[in-house]
């Protein structure tokens, strides 16, 4: 029988967190740790170096006192040839929070050097997200050969998981959860919380089921912890939530609990039935992700990854360079129409650059505000007439700006009539800017392709080519050349 008699808070005592012997909390150390939590370039090189000296014991008791996490940075800092080796100096700190720590071209090069057993083991530590994470990177042959070494129920999870398209919820998702029926009472889902050896080792809600496996509501652990054991769980579980289809890209899913303020959701499959959830420790690494995805892909730097072999971003960069060169031609074209204007007057081939260079940087200003809004839901069918009539003003206002200071300076350098050219050149094409800026990653949206993937190179060209063509003419239509 359960004491339901209350405590007086003096009886309370609060337990100290359990520190693990011989791994204190020392990742703040001046011997190992910067200011900023890095470690220090003093502490790898004598890890290095015992590497060298073939010291194993020695590379033992430097690793030994570090953090999961910064262990895996050590694996990242250290040559790759040296990576292998210093894996088998410390077996067994090698645990699946290192391993899932590290970073994915990293962690790929580390399991495919490891044999089918050895990557069953670390697959078993980790969680479901975690091992899928873990296993997709490897090719076909090599995930078949370590499922066959993991137990039948993980493995099942696993291939389940895999079924799903990438960079979905149901490959994101954890299965470890806890879900109860809904004519439970608070006291039997406290007795059942405390009998039960196959919860997680951490959660935050309880997700409580209707007999099809439906999701029918949620109950926070402190409202559990507060409410008298009588009560059924019907009349304290909160019956509005949020529920995420297995299907659903992960950037969506980001962006639902950011608008939302979850702190974990449950994963639904094709029939309405609870297959996993998403906590917030999953979402903030997918925010971090996808932001740095976008601005990666603005750039044409592909996973701009430092860790990324050489071909590979070879592979991705060299590509949008040459896109970058066709359109680089097509301004080119537009200033060879006007080389007979360039010839008679000098200062057109001086200034016309900053028509350009200004209309570049006003249109990827735009771009990059508009891709955000695109990727944040703020951009929708909706308001893209509102914005497009926003972006257009603030351009407005900043090519008239621009163009009374480079005019100011070009009368007074050259002369006042070119001057005028320049400054109604600027105002153009800052303005062509604006809408190229929303318009182009606008209309990639809308035929379904990632707009921050190739927006830069169109807007660029256009704000150059634009540039050059308002000057020039501008400048023979004004009668400054013939």
């Amino acid at each position: 029988m359960v004491d339901e008699t209350p405590l007086h808070e003096d009886d309370v005592m609060l337990a100290e967190p359990p520190v693990e012997e011989g791994r204190p909390d020392d990742r703040i150390d001046d011997e190992r740790m910067d200011e900023e939590n890095n470690l220090k370039p003093e502490f790898v090189r004598a890890v290095a170096d015992a590497l060298e000296d073939e010291d194993a014991q020695a590379v033992y008791d430097l690793v030994e006192p570090l953090h999961p996490a910064d262990i895996a940075d050590l694996i990242e800092l250290m040559d790759k040839e040296d990576r292998a080796v210093l894996a088998a100096s410390i077996t067994d700190l090698m645990s699946g929070e290192v391993i899932a720590e590290l970073n994915d071209h990293v962690r790929e090069d580390m399991m495919e050097a490891l044999p089918a057993e050895a990557v069953a083991q670390i697959v078993e530590q980790l969680e479901t997200d975690d091992a899928v994470q873990l296993i997709e990177d490897l090719d076909e042959a090599d995930q078949r050969a370590v499922l066959a070494e993991i137990e039948l129920e993980d493995r099942i999870a696993i291939q389940s998981a895999l079924a799903y398209p990438e960079e979905t919820a149901g490959r994101l998702m954890s299965r470890e959860l806890v879900a109860v029926p809904e004519h439970l009472t608070v006291g039997d889902l406290i007795d059942y919380l405390r009998d039960s050896s196959d919860l997680p080792d951490e959660f935050y809600e309880i997700f409580v089921v209707d007999e099809k496996h439906h999701p029918v509501g949620t109950c926070a652990l402190s409202w559990i912890m507060r409410a008298p054991r009588a009560i059924p769980l019907a009349d304290v579980m909160k019956r509005d939530q949020t529920l995420i289809p297995v299907t659903l890209d992960q950037e969506e899913v980001g962006l639902m609990f950011q608008k939302y303020n979850l702190i974990s959701a449950a994963v639904v499959d094709e029939n309405e039935r609870l297959v996993g959830q998403m906590t917030v420790d999953d979402v903030v690494h997918i925010i971090s992700e996808e932001a740095g995805e976008d601005a990666l892909l603005m750039s044409g730097a592909g996973d701009g990854d430092i860790n990324e072999p050489i071909r590979e971003a070879y592979s991705a960069r060299v590509r949008w360079l040459v896109a970058n060169l066709g359109t680089a031609l097509v301004a080119s074209l537009i200033i060879a129409m006007f080389g007979a204007a360039i010839e008679q007057l000098v200062a057109l081939a001086v200034l016309m650059p900053i028509v350009a260079s200004i209309g570049g940087n006003a249109g990827t200003q735009t771009m990059a505000v508009t891709v955000r809004a695109i990727a944040t839901n703020q951009l929708t069918r909706s308001n893209t007439r509102r914005i497009l009539w926003r972006e257009m003003r603030v351009a407005l206002l900043n090519g008239a700006t621009v163009a009374t200071l480079v005019g100011i300076a070009t009368a007074l350098i050259f002369t006042p009539q070119l001057g005028g050219v320049i400054a109604l050149a600027m105002v153009i094409n800052v303005a062509i800017a604006g809408s190229a800026g929303v318009l182009v990653p606008v209309g990639f949206d809308r035929l379904g392709q990632d707009p921050a993937v190739a927006s830069s190179v169109f807007v660029t060209m256009i704000t150059d080519s634009m540039g050059f063509f308002a000057f020039l003419g501008l400048a023979v239509a004004s009668g400054i050349v013939g």
